[in-house]
């Protein structure tokens, strides 16, 4: 993925007119990015779509790829919590690993097909501004931390090492929804998808039993 120079905000908005002009600059850009596509997407189309002057835009974002900096920032810390609060309901109502796993695949699922043309363009691309990465980061490892205490308090469970076992989990998760979100798999239908990977997740944590050989007598 291409890197490009960081490109941060001229201004920070603290009054509320100023707040909401700079919400309505970010949500014009997620709808320019997704219909137009990175090289479509000019300040001059974002300013139009949002309702203000190009003037106003460059008052609060020297550039376009400063606002869809922060446009990567919201989309991914908003997708970010709502995987962490489907995972949070699932321990509070008890839920055993397969149930836990297979609740933290349909969220990611839910995520990327929310808006799956934008999360094509700002992930496969757009190209990334140094620190931008590092607020993908960030949100997966919110997810995986929580996900390691889950693993750790659950006795079906076999990692030696929850906090190694959880990233992995996370990270392969979200690089398999979205491409299956994306591109797809042979025709293969969502539901059945889930199950598969949330099955294959839960024998890497070594929480399924079928497979075992019976115990000889």
């Amino acid at each position: 993925m291409k890197k490009k120079k960081a490109a941060n905000p001229r201004r920070r908005p603290i009054q509320r007119r100023s707040r909401q002009t700079v919400d309505a600059i970010v949500e014009a850009a997620a709808r320019v990015l997704a219909r137009h596509g990175y090289a479509a997407a000019t300040t001059n189309r974002i300013a139009e779509r949002a309702g203000v002057s190009i003037g106003s835009l460059y008052e609060y974002f020297p550039n376009k790829d400063s606002i869809l900096a922060a446009l990567l920032e919201r989309h991914t810390e908003q997708g970010g919590a709502e995987v962490l609060a489907a995972l949070e309901a699932e321990i509070a109502r008890g839920a055993e690993l397969p149930a836990l796993l297979r609740a933290l695949v349909l969220a990611l699922l839910r995520q990327h097909r929310r808006s799956p043309e934008l999360h094509r363009v700002l992930f496969e691309e757009m190209p990334h501004p140094p620190g931008a990465d590092a607020c993908v980061l960030r949100s997966e490892d919110a997810i995986a931390h929580r996900l390691q205490a889950a693993l750790e308090a659950d006795s079906a469970c076999r990692a030696a090492d929850p906090d190694l076992a959880a990233h992995l989990v996370v990270q392969t998760a979200e690089a398999l929804a979205h491409r299956f979100v994306l591109h797809g798999i042979h025709g293969l239908p969502e539901a059945r998808f889930a199950d598969e990977l949330a099955r294959l997740l839960l024998r890497y944590l070594g929480g399924d039993r079928s497979a075992e050989a019976p115990a000889r007598r």
